[in-house]
């Protein structure tokens, strides 16, 4: 009770009030040690226990109206989930629902009906690679790549995913495959979401964002390139669910790395009502609806998850675009 106390007067209702954004990809079976930050089932489940429990949970188009009104309850919150994985139709939502708690995915659309994010095949590349490859790689600051235990897979991938994806899309994808070659694996076919499941979503009262087609840095990206990921990403999921799209987050989500004013200008011609960043922070009145900020603690222990949200709402996010 002190904690929802202590929330509520640093959200508190009206025109004063935050919004704080929760963000999540996947939802796993199990534990995945390449896959350290990921919840399971149990973690979900244990996590929106807590955010029902001290937090006004809202659509998160309905939380953005209330924010701009300056109508927020106390303790707003809204959920969201990037990139369109499976998992949040097979295991996300059954928790949601269960909690009484909506939430958007956003999803990038060049990946659905059987695709596979390029992340997820250099992960399951190094994950079931054999412990004897090597292979020489032309990336800057990484070099020549051997693959040995669990542990030094998943300290590669730390290495690996965040410079990979900074590069233009054909750079990146040529890498990607030249891993998935080597390691001589069969990829997962059923990982990303596919049309049904995104209708039953949006069915089930999950609303549905636009992240892009192939989910590129942005900045890697000439300004054409960056409009047609946006717009045919949008046109892509309006004729699966015969309605407008007018949500984005930007793919990675962090400004002046990933994206810039540019996009946001184009976010806003392209008529979308509102765009997510991947800042750290809660939202105001005062905030910039084509950078809100999202933020999710990772901590297992209930008081310390409360206490990191509680503390989210005194971040300010400095790095926002300007």
């Amino acid at each position: 009770m002190l904690l929802k106390s202590a929330l509520g007067l640093a959200s508190p209702e009206g025109r004063n009030g935050r919004l704080s954004i929760l963000i999540f990809h996947r939802v796993l079976t199990e534990p995945d040690l390449l896959l350290p930050e990921e919840p399971d089932v149990a973690r979900f489940d244990l996590l929106m226990r807590w955010v029902a429990e001290w937090f006004n949970v809202l659509p998160l188009n309905e939380a953005i109206a209330a924010l701009c009104a300056g109508a927020l309850p106390p303790r707003a919150a809204a959920i969201t989930f990037d990139d369109g994985y499976a998992n949040g139709y097979h295991h996300a939502l059954p928790v949601l629902q269960r909690y009484g708690l909506s939430a958007t995915f956003f999803v990038a659309t060049a990946f659905l009906d059987g695709g596979l994010m390029w992340n997820d095949m250099l992960i399951e590349a190094v994950r079931l690679a054999s412990t004897s490859l090597c292979l020489e790689t032309d990336i800057e600051g990484i070099g020549t790549v051997r693959i040995g235990s669990p542990d030094e897979k998943r300290c590669l991938l730390a290495r690996l995913l965040p410079t990979v994806g900074m590069l233009p899309l054909t750079v990146r994808d040529e890498i990607v495959a030249k891993f998935v070659a080597a390691s001589k694996i069969l990829l997962p076919q059923d990982v990303m979401l596919s049309s049904g499941q995104l209708r039953a979503l949006r069915a089930a009262g999950m609303l549905i964002g636009a992240h892009t087609m192939n989910h590129p840095c942005l900045l890697a990206c000439s300004n054409d390139e960056a409009e047609h990921e946006i717009m045919a990403s949008r046109a892509k999921l309006e004729s699966i669910l015969d309605e407008p799209v007018d949500l984005f987050a930007y793919p990675y989500g962090k400004p002046g790395k990933d994206y810039d004013t540019r996009h946001i200008d184009l976010v806003k011609k392209l008529g979308f009502k509102a765009a997510l960043s991947t800042c750290w922070g809660s939202n105001s009145v005062e905030s910039d609806l084509y950078q809100l900020s999202r933020f999710t603690p990772w901590d297992r222990k209930r008081w310390r998850f409360g206490l990191r949200m509680l503390g989210n709402f005194y971040h300010d996010s400095e790095e926002l675009a300007s």
